[in-house]
């Protein structure tokens, strides 16, 4: 499980240093990367207490990485 987590933050922080270097979001580099750990880390646990996500955890990671970097931002942007 400890090693999942690790991967999980380790997956999150390369789709948030990616998604800066390639202008898909205008966040900042360390902006981006904390975003996508938060969204990672709550998808995580969302998914160690009720079983909800996709059978791989890589995937899991991926996906609410991805998600967060497009929630978060725009709820805040006017």
């Amino acid at each position: 499980m400890f090693l999942t987590l690790m991967g999980t933050v380790v997956i999150a922080g390369i789709v948030g240093y990616a998604s800066e270097k390639t202008r898909w979001t205008h966040n900042g580099i360390l902006q981006s990367i904390i975003i996508c750990i938060g969204g990672a880390f709550l998808f995580f646990f969302v998914r160690l207490m009720f079983g909800f996500g996709f059978s791989s955890p890589g995937l899991n990671a991926l996906v609410s990485s991805i998600g967060a970097l497009i929630i978060v931002p725009f709820h805040w942007r006017k």
